[in-house]
């Protein structure tokens, strides 16, 4: 059971103001420095590395999903159309492996791997966006800026 952090008197874990003196009470999950600990993975990130992120090949749709449920960024726009450009990037790069690659293979074998170049493609569109994001634009690619652009008006 915690106490007071004013009188000493024995105080609930949830409640937020002493019954004997009325100071008010860390949180439960506060540290020690009185500051509350966040569970908000973009506490402390500024929304250039957070737009960044979103675009990192592999794992960036994790950024980008945590980007579009952050309470912090609900607002930012800018931020939520990298996200939202970003997975759909992702999308793209999925449905390459997954799909493209086994369609695409067989019937263009004398020419190449043409999933392999759409694949250097994709990357070199995620790296671009990265510099782009790096200097604060939020610059449309073609067919995913604009889909990116309907995704943040209708959200």
């Amino acid at each position: 059971m915690p106490f007071c952090s004013q009188c000493g008197k024995e105080v609930g874990p949830a409640n937020g103001f002493c019954s004997r003196c009325g100071a008010p009470q860390p949180r439960e999950g506060s540290s020690g420095s009185g500051h509350p600990v966040t569970n908000d993975p973009f506490a402390s990130m500024t929304p250039r590395t957070a737009s960044i992120l979103c675009y990192i090949p592999v794992v960036g749709w994790i950024v980008s999903i945590l980007v579009l449920a952050s309470h912090r960024y609900r607002q930012d726009r800018t931020v939520r159309f990298h996200a939202f450009q970003g997975l759909y990037l992702f999308v793209a790069w999925l449905m390459n492996d997954q799909v493209l690659k086994w369609v695409l293979d067989p019937v263009f074998s004398h020419f190449g791997h043409l999933h392999d170049l759409i694949s250097v493609v994709l990357l070199g569109m995620s790296v671009f966006m990265m510099v782009k994001a790096s200097h604060d634009e939020a610059y449309s690619l073609p067919l995913f800026g604009e889909l990116a652009q309907r995704s943040v008006a209708e959200s």
